[in-house]
């Protein structure tokens, strides 16, 4: 049987997960600006601040961002030479509504 490909399956796949569900968590907006200090414009985390947060090695968290990426629930923007990441609350929202819209 072949995976379905529609954004909810892909969304739902990839937050099946409960290490990939931490990481949206860490990802929240508020998340980054406590952590940066009250008031400042949290651009995003790197990989090396997930990593420290969540605890996992480097490669299990790229493979995790991948999954997250290919789902279209975080986005990328390079910073100098490294690379952040951010959640797409707009995906996000979506998701919600269509399972709602599904259930």
């Amino acid at each position: 049987m072949k995976a379905a490909t529609d954004p909810l399956s892909l969304a739902l796949r990839a937050v099946a997960d409960p290490t990939r569900r931490r990481i949206l968590r860490l990802l929240r907006p508020e998340a980054g600006r406590k952590a940066a200090g009250r008031g400042t414009n949290h651009t995003g985390w790197t990989a090396s601040e997930v990593e420290q947060r969540i605890r996992l090695a480097q490669p299990t968290i790229s493979h995790h961002m991948k999954i997250l990426k290919n789902a279209g629930l975080i986005e990328t923007r390079k910073d100098g030479t490294w690379i952040r990441y951010r959640r797409i609350e707009k995906a996000l929202r979506s998701v919600r509504k269509s399972l709602m819209e599904e259930l």
